[in-house]
């Protein structure tokens, strides 16, 4: 194939509607957790360190309240210039960032707080010094805990939920998914490095992953797919913030007509069974 062929299969790729769902979930003007936080919750007050190591600048979480109701929120931080992405890791926990949202759950669970974490991030940080300090532990500590909770608890993928990153802060009673985010296993970058070792191919990458929000909704991953206005919440923050909002309170007050033991077995219960699938031989 000739380099012009070569870039226009890359053009025709990127051209896919895949890949303009990744574009929109990506968006430089698409609010990031905080700023959701922000918009919906008053009174939040930051809890930090993790009482081992550090305080993660990627991962945030205090007490706050949503129309009156006292909770726990945890967001993680991308920054909005480059020198505060590069502080905050480009959104990427560390370890310590986990046991930080983690040692805030168990606050929240101590004076029955629901607790409601909001996610947009492409992974936990795979680096050596995390890696060594615990990464892979502290993300399994959190799916155990979070399993066990015996409050109600709310997750929402606001843009990016990757891998076990965004599991570690997404095994919860409700998960909410707002209309153009995705939610993958791996980013459609690494899939294409790793099948065809060639990452301009990563529009066929999205394809093949099923990672959008109808997607991920049918494969029962998520429990509700939450609209954007017609021109995406990076267009109408004000909008897309009252829209999710309304949402969250409305699943808060009916998880809190739950009891707790029926609210946890379902809770397990649901995990154990996402995404699975028989075929008749």
């Amino acid at each position: 194939m000739s380099e012009q062929e070569t870039q226009v299969n890359i053009e025709a790729q990127v051209a896919s509607p895949a890949w303009e769902r990744i574009e929109r979930a990506r968006h430089p003007q698409r609010p990031y957790p905080m700023e959701l936080i922000e918009r919906i919750f008053t009174d939040f007050s930051e809890i930090h360190g993790d009482r081992a190591f550090g305080d993660d600048e990627a991962v945030a979480c205090g007490m706050a309240r949503l129309d009156g109701e006292e909770v726990l929120v945890i967001g993680n931080r991308k920054g909005g210039d480059t020198k505060q992405r590069i502080r905050r890791n480009f959104g990427m926990p560390h370890p310590e960032g986990y046991r930080k949202a983690l040692r805030g759950m168990k606050l929240a669970e101590k004076f029955s707080r629901p607790v409601i974490s909001f996610i947009d991030l492409p992974g936990a940080y795979p680096g050596v010094g995390a890696e060594e300090r615990g990464q892979a532990e502290a993300i399994a500590r959190n799916l155990r805990e979070m399993s066990r909770l015996r409050v109600p608890t709310i997750s929402i993928i606001s843009g990016e939920g990757g891998s076990g990153g965004a599991l570690a802060l997404a095994v919860s009673d409700r998960v909410l998914i707002l209309e153009n985010a995705l939610y993958f296993v791996i980013s459609p970058e690494g899939c294409a490095s790793i099948m065809w070792n060639d990452s301009s191919k990563k529009a066929l990458a999205a394809e093949a992953l099923r990672i959008s929000a109808p997607e991920v909704a049918a494969l029962g991953c998520v429990d509700e797919i939450v609209p954007e206005p017609p021109e995406g919440i990076q267009a109408a923050h004000e909008a897309g913030c009252g829209l999710l909002g309304s949402v969250l309170k409305r699943h808060l007050a009916e998880l809190k007509a739950i009891p707790v033991g029926e609210l946890v077995a379902a809770r397990q219960h649901k995990f154990r069974n996402i995404a699975q699938f028989y075929t008749q031989s």
